[in-house]
């Protein structure tokens, strides 16, 4: 039978009026303005400020556990807002003070009884005792339930048992009471309305596996199940249903997966459904694979769709990693694509038993019309609405359609404050079905106008957005970030990885003035995790090379110092593209050559392209001479040129980016280069040539030539020819070439510059009011994401005293959770360090840390792992850490963490900023105040708040310190350029006889 859902619209309207009339006078008591949270949300849908100041606050709440750090928290997040606020928060803001600690005491008790009262609206209970009493209430005003336990952020593998223990609790309290409750509506069989199981649970999957990450989609699918299969034994031994909740995009092909290996090994209990989400572009597609899958399995199936509660985090992701928008980006088109699926998993009821998740009138009244219209039979769908979200609905439902089931969360309100913030966000965006029929009392006609139509209005409605102006041929964009949702993504790296290994091994010669030079001194360049499989053997360049390679530069330089910019830039624009055409390749090579994970290696390649991309953009833009003063009859334009040959230096850490960012900056601003890459990464280098190549750059431009530092490290800094020095490395190695850069010597024309990025000892400061779930995985990632080895890396995470012993449990448990091993496995967190004489350095500051601090993890690999050989060092953390420990003084470049204690911030700012070093930092504080304080007086090159301290992106985060971390400009960023170029200006005298040609007012003269 054929039914469309326009078809249905008289229908549908028609049933929708009835239901609104069947509801006239009520209110969601969260819209109750007599209450106070009415008054709340009534402030909060008002005043968007208020509204995010008001959410956080509520964020934040339970770590505020003294009445002073509430009271400050009241000031610092209302203090200043218009007098539209709660009585009791805008009295705090100002009184706490004059009051002292009574009044404090008192706004402690007050505020949060009313916060935890709001909580409780949403939550069923705390403790499995409070839950069971909310169920059988519920079950005595005839509603069903599904019952979801809080606390989805977990850390570790123990909180993930910890989880599962709290299902296997609650359901033991509910086995219970069970034989005490009685069928809904006089259900048979002891099912409820004579078909349905009395219990419902719903299950968060990534909760049970805290190593969940899509780029290792069978060990996650693996991990969860170990801990979602109990709860699912146990539910079945109740006679029970199980549901598996949709969490980010980033878990649904590891969900799906899930669903189906449980299905298939139960194939006889048909008690088990799957959550999917109608505001995913891709729900169509997702909805009709699993019923087609249903159909192939002949496995009866359960789908509870929802509109979806993430839409903020998956457009907020996608943009910060320049991803297509995987979410509807319009209300109505949510809306359309509900209707849309409903249709279709009704169409499908002999194999799919239906759940209806939405509070919206008009498409409970859709689902209605087309199951009617459908001939689809009553115990094939059922309504879901969530537990205190929208009591009038839901009593409607309840006279209506009878089935209705509450989705009920419970557990601790600590956790499940981030239920309620989402809850509450929802229900006062301007596009919320509740706001807008509690609330804003909007027409009945257009609540239940058919989506396709509003959607039409609202297009309709708006202007065309205004093109940005460009800079070049186009805005500078950062590349994508690898999204390993995409199954293609995931299969790239290991087909890459087998075929980059296949022809690795052989001959890698010098490349000087365009041609291959080949040399008898040779270097191996070995895999880190398998020493004994090289990589390639790389022709070493020794003092006449370099002089060969320093003559072919400075021949080249006098004729591309004058080619134009923006030919220039073009250049560097094919490079990127080579990059781009390449990129599985380039990462495979640093997986291999220097043990990068996978996102690592894309992480190195991307931001390659970026420095290209960025920096080409920007020599267009110092490429047009700027005219100098506005005085009639003269002509002055200041413009720049390339200072000559720049000497190249890099590191091994980021073989490909740092490389092609210094090397890709002189050559756009007219310089040549002589490159010398790290030795232990000269493969990756050489990609530099076969870029360069397929650019079309003139020969001897650029010139690649890996040697020993102590052959022809020095005699390459101080040749007289050499113009600029682009060094990244040690602090000793940079200080000794700027001393050697210093000397003039002879023949030497001009001065040298030397541009220095030279390392960190970097801090993180984990406030006492910090959101621990960010933040321990913050810290996890920059302390151990490539082993701990970049300069940006956490190496001391400064934890104030009050929350120290809960941030040390829960990080010292996700340390001992992930997983160690070769990198080109994606299930392996930390792999091995880059190669022999590394390992040996990690191992002696493991020494030092033992003795000057306390031990609190060192997890080593297995002992198969470590009888290959490979490149391994222990996973370290410590406490016991002061300032003037050697350990929280000297860089160790590897995964060796000092934790170490503060009384207050005051201390903390003082421990973070007691090195010689000033690269990066961070900071995690839900304190606006300590936001502001630290922006100011933590004093390094690059402050994070409440993210890690890596992960720097070209032009959004242009990077490099001061200090002892390095001279020069940052990387990346605005200023970078010049650096490699001197500054000339013309002057003429325009003036003849007298006369002076009227000019046009323009800065710039194209």
């Amino acid at each position: 039978m054929t039914v469309s859902i326009s078809s249905l619209d008289p229908q549908i309207i028609s049933r929708g009026r009835e239901f609104f009339a069947s509801i006239s006078g009520e209110s969601p008591s969260v819209f109750n303005k007599g209450w106070w949270t009415g008054k709340v949300m009534d402030w909060a849908m008002k005043n968007e400020d208020f509204k995010v100041q008001m959410f956080r606050f509520v964020d934040v709440l339970p770590y505020l556990n003294t009445s002073e750090s509430l009271s400050r928290h009241i000031e610092e997040y209302f203090s200043g807002e218009d007098s539209n606020i709660p009585d009791v928060l805008k009295w705090g803001a100002t009184k706490t003070k004059i009051g002292g600690g009574l009044v404090a005491k008192v706004l402690n008790r007050t505020i949060r009884s009313n916060i935890e009262s709001m909580a409780r609206q949403f939550i069923i209970g705390q403790v499995s005792k409070e839950a069971v009493k909310g169920i059988r209430k519920l079950r005595k005003d005839g509603f069903a339930f599904v019952l979801d336990l809080l606390g989805e952020a977990t850390v570790s593998e123990v909180e993930s048992d910890v989880y599962r223990d709290g299902y296997l609790e609650v359901l033991e309290a509910i086995q219970k009471e069970l034989g005490k409750w009685k069928p809904l509506d006089g259900g048979a069989n002891d099912l409820d309305w004579g078909h349905a199981p009395k219990v419902n649970v719903a299950v968060k999957p990534s909760a049970f596996y805290s190593q969940s990450k899509p780029v290792d989609l069978e060990g996650t699918v693996v991990g969860m199940m170990s801990r979602i299969e109990p709860i699912y034994k146990k539910t079945m031994e109740m006679g029970g249903f199980m549901c598996i909740d949709m969490e980010s995009l980033k878990y649904k092909e590891a969900t799906v997966e899930l669903f189906k290996r449980l299905r298939l090994k139960y194939p006889d209990y048909p008690h088990l459904g799957i959550v999917f989400q109608a505001y995913l572009r891709s729900v169509d597609d997702d909805v009709r694979h699993l019923l087609e899958w249903a159909h192939a399995q002949n496995l009866p199936i359960s789908i509870r769709l929802v509109k979806g509660a993430y839409w903020d985090y998956e457009t907020v992701m996608a943009k910060q990693n320049d991803w297509p928008v995987p979410v509807w980006t319009h209300k109505p088109e949510s809306d359309m694509a509900f209707e849309r699926v409903s249709k279709m998993i009704l169409e499908n009821s002999d194999i799919c038993h239906f759940a209806c998740a939405s509070h919206n009138i008009r498409t409970i009244s859709a689902v209605m019309e087309t199951a009617s219209a459908l001939n689809v039979p009553e115990e094939r769908y059922e309504f879901q609405v969530l537990y205190g979200m929208a009591e009038p609905v839901r009593k409607g439902l309840r006279n209506v359609a009878k089935r209705v089931r509450l989705y009920c969360p419970y557990g601790d309100l600590l956790p499940g404050m981030a239920y309620l913030v989402r809850r509450l966000l929802e229900n006062t965006a301007n596009e919320s079905f509740l706001k807008q029929t509690f609330a804003d009392e909007a027409d009945m006609d257009h609540l239940l106008e058919n989506p396709e139509a509003t959607l039409k209005r609202q297009l309709d409605s708006r202007c065309a957005p205004k093109e940005e102006k460009q800079i070049g041929p186009s805005r500078f964009v950062n590349f994508p970030v690898a999204d390993f949702t995409i199954e293609a993504e995931r299969n790239a790296f290991p087909d890459s990885i087998a075929t980059v290994r296949a022809r690795m091994g052989g001959e890698v010669p010098l490349f000087i003035n365009g041609k291959d030079v080949v040399t008898s001194d040779r270097l191996e360049s070995y895999n880190p995790a398998d020493p004994s499989e090289i990589v390639g053997s790389v022709c070493q360049a020794g003092v006449t090379e370099v002089d060969i390679a320093i003559e072919a530069a400075s021949d080249a330089y006098l004729s591309w110092r004058d080619v134009a910019p923006e030919k220039r830039a073009e250049v560097l624009f094919k490079a990127a593209q080579y990059l781009k055409d390449t990129i599985h390749e380039l990462c495979a090579l640093q997986v291999l050559e220097v043990g990068k994970q996978w996102d690592q290696a894309h992480a190195d390649v991307s931001e390659a392209i970026d420095f290209l991309e960025y920096y080409a953009r920007e020599m267009i833009r110092f490429g047009k001479p700027r005219r100098m003063g506005r005085a009639p009859g003269e002509m002055s334009q200041l413009f720049y040129q390339g200072k000559g040959v720049a000497a190249v230096i890099a590191p091994w850490n980021f073989p490909l980016a740092i490389s092609v960012g210094m090397v890709s900056a002189a050559i756009a601003s007219g310089c040549s280069v002589v490159y010398k890459p790290a030795g232990i990464s000269s493969c990756v280098g050489h990609n530099l040539v076969e870029m360069w190549k397929a650019a079309g750059l003139p020969d001897g431009v650029f010139n690649y030539c890996p040697g020993r530092g102590s052959v022809m490290g020095d005699h390459l800094v101080d040749h007289p020819d050499v113009s600029v020095i682009a060094f990244t490395g040690s602090m000793e190695v940079g200080l000794r070439i700027q001393e050697r850069a210093a000397k003039v010597q002879p023949g030497q024309q001009q001065c040298k510059r030397v541009i220095a990025e030279m390392g960190g000892k970097n801090g993180t400061i984990i406030d006492d009011d910090a959101d621990l779930d960010e933040a321990v995985l913050g810290v996890l990632y920059a302390a151990f994401g490539f082993q701990g080895q970049k300069c940006s890396a956490c190496s001391r995470v400064i934890v104030l005293d009050s929350i120290y012993d809960r941030f040390i449990e829960r990080l010292t448990e996700a340390a001992k959770s992930v997983k160690l091993g070769p990198s080109e496995n994606p299930a392996n967190y930390m792999g091995p360090v880059a190669d022999k004489a590394a390992q040996k350095n990690v191992l002696r500051y493991i020494r030092i840390a033992e003795e000057e601090g306390n031990v609190l993890v060192k997890r080593e690999v297995s002992d198969d792992l470590k009888a290959t050989g490979g490149c391994y060092v222990p996973l370290t953390i410590v406490d016991g850490i002061t300032k003037d420990h050697r350990i929280a003084q000297e860089e160790v470049f590897g995964p060796v963490l000092s934790v170490m204690r503060a009384k207050n911030m005051d201390e903390a700012l003082d421990i973070a900023n007691s090195t010689r070093f000033a690269l990066t930092g961070a900071i995690y504080t839900r304190s606006p105040a300590n936001l502001e304080r630290a922006s100011r007086e933590f004093r390094v090159g690059n402050l994070y708040l409440n993210k890690p301290s890596v992960g720097a992106l070209v032009e959004r985060h242009a990077f490099g310190g001061f200090k002892m971390s390095g001279v020069g400009s940052k990387a990346g960023g605005p200023d970078y350029l010049l650096q490699f170029m001197d500054p000339r200006l013309v002057c003429e005298n325009t003036m003849r006889r007298g006369f002076a040609p009227i000019e046009e007012d323009d800065e710039w003269i194209s």
